[in-house]
């Protein structure tokens, strides 16, 4: 499954909020040395209850916005 997604960093609090067309995910690590990728990663895998080893980035390493695949099995 791949889908889109908006990255916030330095936020109150690690969330995933529902947007028209793709999620927006709140994470309080900042964007320095992949640390808010790890962070996102964690964030989607705890709101997809999948393991974090079944999560991947597979655009947008460095920038907001981003395409997420996660496998489902």
């Amino acid at each position: 499954m791949l889908i889109n997604i908006k990255v916030v960093t330095n936020a109150r609090q690690n969330k995933v909020k529902k947007e028209p067309g793709r999620l927006k995910v709140y994470v309080t690590a900042p964007a320095q040395n992949g640390k808010a990728n790890q962070a996102v990663i964690a964030a989607l895998a705890k709101h997809y209850r999948v393991k974090k080893n079944r999560i991947a980035i597979v655009r947008g390493e460095k920038y907001r916005e981003k395409v997420i695949r996660i496998q489902k099995c």
